[in-house]
């Protein structure tokens, strides 16, 4: 298509998930450009199709690496003439979903799990804390030094620090039940992102490494 004289601005995120194995270009960038109809001529441009498993039972997530250059490709395929102007990844993951809807019994029980082991396993983190640095001892000696008596076991600093603990748990996760107590990411958030950013780079690096990604020859 004989098109001069026009720039597609482009962007593409680092990581996209599908659940359709045939990909459109619409399904993993937002291009912007000044005459429309080159845009809902592309949104419909096929640029992968992912293997469809033998066995349905055996659907398994797929991913594969593209880089921007392939895409680009592609869209010269249609409007030789456009010039486009790349804003967002120059390589990226497109992940294939085949089932995207679990069953809720599943989701369920997989919450229960991880919340009955982060549960125990954040109370044997406190107490191993408070063990290694002796809490009660130093208790009892503050309490005693303070009230001139013995400390029973359980005094004002015990309860102080019992609620303390939990004051501060809450705001540091910035969580109370599904409510956020700031709009401000939470640390499990920011962690997961850079978690997240983490393992999508090393799957790119290792893709490229082995020739596996998706580019122009």
């Amino acid at each position: 298509m004989g098109v001069s004289n026009e720039t597609l601005y482009l962007k593409i995120d680092k990581n996209t998930i599908v659940t359709d194995r045939h990909v459109k270009l619409s399904d993993i960038a937002k291009m912007e450009c000044a005459d429309p109809a080159i845009v809902r001529q592309l949104k419909q441009k096929k640029i992968y199709t992912f293997r469809e498993a033998m066995d349905k039972k055996k659907q398994k997530n797929v991913m594969e690496v593209f880089s921007v250059l392939k895409i680009i490709e592609l869209i010269h395929e249609e409007y030789p003439n456009v010039d486009v102007t790349n804003e967002g990844e120059r390589d990226f993951i497109v992940e294939y979903v085949p089932n995207p809807k679990k069953p809720k019994w599943l989701n369920a029980s997989k919450t229960v799990a991880l919340c009955v082991v982060i549960f125990f396993g954040s109370a044997f983190t406190i107490m191993a804390f408070n063990n290694d640095i002796s809490v009660t001892e130093i208790f009892t000696k503050f309490y005693q030094q303070v009230m001139g008596t013995e400390s029973n076991g359980v005094t004002e600093l015990e309860i102080c620090y019992s609620i303390g603990l939990a004051v501060g748990i809450t705001v540091f996760f910035n969580h109370v039940g599904k409510k956020k107590i700031t709009p401000d990411p939470t640390p499990i958030q920011v962690e997961m992102r850079k978690y997240e950013e983490d393992i999508d780079k090393a799957f790119i690096e290792n893709a490229e490494r082995k020739g596996h990604s998706v580019d122009v020859n």
